[in-house]
């Protein structure tokens, strides 16, 4: 982590308790629900990066997930929530966070799934515990060296166990750092100056000219009011947040190598395209589009950075290095690979919400629009036609075979209309095979093959 020369490692950690002690993180109510309809339970469902690394559906009952730096436990009530029959370990230094998470997530009926445990992210190997995913949100970069952190997971990480973890960005959040060094200069990030501080970055924001540099890219007339609830909490979250560093994506690769891990994805993948910078994203500038056809993912990432610093978080998932060879990615499949795999919907599509809405679309025979409900992996909407969404339907329960939802296309479409023959097995499942395989681009549906 990043600790003053003047400071010890302890002294760092003793700091960083006090002040999450006095402004514990996150400061939702212990009886907001983490929404079920939505991208927040994707991306910490072990499933959505399993399925990234293998092409394989994993089951989440009996897996073990650590929430690193879980504070006041909302994301650990979220990944209970996103993974059922897991258990969820958290951890933090400020006890009165872990206070805090212990009381939320007994609100919620989720008491008997989750523990949690005043430690640090060095001291982990303390609980003997292997894990098959490890969220670290909003932690990882306070640690100088990230890499250490990184090692710190993988020696508790289970052969196929994933991490989900994120840095500031330098580039996006460099007014930022210029808000904290003002302030440290100014003694506000002094220790014990938490309770003064507020009120004071408060007045002198809010008597700044409007067109001061600072003001105009850091500042909301919103957060003027000091009792407003959220506004202390963004404050020291940023403008005051002591041990703040920012990275660039080099500096991620790096860490990664180093603590011997493998880049699997960004978690959200379909925001870090780069061709979807360009206006004419098939028909790249021609110099561009030679290099990109030979970059490696850490160049292509770069690239997009530097192009568009957009993203405070590099938000990112790795693992263990990958042994053997990589899956066939189902946009080669032949359509004898699609006869012999099965198909699951994605869990967070499973919900009475999108249950609804579909059943919706087929009673009026009209479209369904899909990203409605799971908007993470796509940037535009996503717009299904009511066959398809009955198609999705027969997946409420559970997997499918392909060929059980080919037979249920041929009872829905018995005849072709253009030719008004009868429509033929093969064509059913290429049909079926193009409307699934459009899905499953954006993990709507999961396809694998069958053993």
């Amino acid at each position: 982590m990043t600790i003053p020369s003047s400071e010890s490692h302890a002294e760092f950690l003793e700091r960083m308790r006090r002040q999450f002690d006095f402004g514990p993180y996150p400061r939702y109510p212990i009886d907001m629900v983490p929404r079920e309809v939505g991208n927040e339970l994707f991306y910490l469902n072990l499933t959505t990066p399993a399925y990234l690394q293998k092409r394989r559906v994993v089951e989440t009952a009996d897996k073990v997930v650590l929430d690193a730096g879980c504070g006041t436990g909302y994301k650990a009530l979220a990944m209970a929530k996103a993974n059922p029959g897991a258990k969820v370990i958290g951890i933090d230094l400020s006890p009165r966070s872990i206070e805090l998470a212990q009381q939320r997530v007994a609100y919620h009926g989720y008491e008997n799934c989750a523990e949690f445990h005043v430690l640090s992210i060095e001291d982990i190997a303390q609980l003997g515990i292997q894990f098959d995913y490890i969220n670290c949100d909003e932690t990882l970069y306070f640690f100088d060296d990230i890499a250490e952190g990184l090692a710190a997971f993988k020696s508790v990480l289970k052969p196929e166990g994933i991490i989900r973890a994120n840095l500031h960005s330098a580039l996006q959040r460099q007014t930022f750092f210029q808000a904290q060094e003002l302030f440290n200069l100014m003694g506000l990030m002094e220790e014990e100056a938490e309770e003064m501080a507020v009120p004071i970055v408060i007045d002198i924001m809010k008597e700044l000219k409007p067109e001061v540099f600072l003001k105009k890219m850091t500042w909301n007339p919103k957060l003027e009011d000091p009792d407003q609830d959220g506004n202390k909490e963004f404050l020291l979250a940023n403008q005051l947040l002591k041990g703040d560093k920012g990275y660039r994506i080099s500096d991620m690769f790096d860490g990664l190598r180093r603590a011997d891990l493998e880049f699997l994805s960004m978690v959200e993948w379909r925001r870090w395209n780069l061709t979807d910078l360009f206006r004419e994203p098939d028909n790249l500038p021609s110099y561009l589009a030679m290099g990109l056809s030979e970059s490696t993912p850490e160049t292509m990432l770069t690239i997009y950075e530097l192009l568009n610093p957009a993203h405070r978080l590099l938000d990112f998932w790795c693992t263990h290095p990958r042994q053997g060879p990589e899956p066939l990615p189902v946009a080669e499949w032949s359509l004898g690979d699609w006869l012999n795999s099965r198909i699951t919907l994605h869990p967070q599509l499973r919900t009475e919400a999108v249950k609804e809405a579909a059943l919706e679309a087929i009673q009026q025979n009209g479209p369904f629009i899909i990203s409605t409900f799971l908007s993470l992996p796509t940037l535009s909407p996503v717009t299904i036609s009511y066959d398809v969404a009955a198609l999705l339907l027969q997946l409420w329960n559970g997997p499918q075979p392909f060929a059980a939802l080919v037979n249920f296309w041929q009872q829905t479409h018995p005849v072709n209309l253009l030719t008004l023959e009868p429509i033929t097995p093969e064509a059913a499942a290429q049909q079926v095979a193009d409307a699934l395989g459009k899905l499953e681009v954006f993990l709507y549906v999961l396809p694998e093959q069958m053993a």
